[in-house]
């Protein structure tokens, strides 16, 4: 099903109740912006062999709360508004994640992640308000991004909450900007925290959470599948985590 060919459809939709996550904010960063994508740099290439991530060694790869395939959970249910099943879920995935990444901010610190890293040759980078790429410590980029969201949300022209406001024709460009942002703050936790998430056994829950938001993106068209494995030069460490579930018939093709 595709997500963007619904903008021409009537929006008519039924009241959701709003509800809200709380997230940390950032004194140097304007919440009422949306930032730009930012973009990938590639640092020189190591010459060391690259250890095997825990999050792709057995038994943690396989670690789940939802065993078999998550296209079952994510088809859009009959009688319901593809524009609100989509908002209902970004605002689900969004709180998740949030409360994930609250449990590990103490162990994500500037001395701790310098910059925001999602593969060992990986790392991200933020545009700033003159336009330029800038590396930031992984906690403010995260802060960066979660705080945009959270004003997202909360802002009844992009994610109405009261019966007889319609979604904005802007609104499926912008979850997908959302849905590609997220994915960079679960890239950095596989790559920089998996082991805090195992010391607190929390594997199988994050695991579902994060199969639960590839097979959701893929079925809506919401993530391209270059953000999600990078390139041949920096791939991104959870490429391989989306291969490896998809030969376990977790997520489909």
């Amino acid at each position: 099903m595709s997500f963007f060919n619904t903008i021409s459809r009537s929006m008519t939709r039924a009241q959701r109740p709003s509800k809200r996550a709380t997230t940390p904010t950032s004194a140097t960063f304007s919440p009422t912006e949306m930032p730009p994508p930012p973009s990938p740099t590639v640092p020189s290439p190591r010459t060391s062999p690259i250890p095997r991530p825990l999050y792709l060694s057995r038994p943690f790869v396989e670690a789940a709360l939802v065993k078999g395939n998550f296209k079952t959970i994510v088809m859009l249910p009959k009688y319901v508004d593809i524009m609100e099943w989509v908002a209902m879920n970004i605002f689900d995935f969004y709180t998740n994640l949030n409360e994930f990444y609250g449990v590990i901010a103490e162990c994500c610190t500037q001395q701790s992640c310098p910059t925001m890293m999602a593969g060992p040759t990986l790392s991200y980078t933020w545009i700033n308000q003159e336009r330029k790429n800038v590396h930031l410590p992984a906690p403010t980029y995260i802060d960066y991004v979660m705080t945009w969201i959270q004003n997202l949300l909360n802002d009844e022209a992009t994610f109405p909450t009261k019966s007889g406001h319609d979604f904005p024709q802007t609104f499926p460009s912008t979850v997908k900007h959302v849905y590609r942002q997220m994915l960079r703050v679960f890239a950095h936790v596989y790559h920089a925290h998996f082991h805090q998430l195992l010391h607190l056994r929390s594997e199988p829950h994050f695991n579902s959470l994060f199969a639960h938001f590839l097979a959701f993106g893929r079925e809506y068209e919401l993530l391209d599948m270059k953000d999600v494995k990078g390139s041949s030069s920096a791939p991104v460490g959870i490429g391989q985590l989306y291969d490896r579930w998809r030969e376990m018939g977790i997520l489909e093709g």
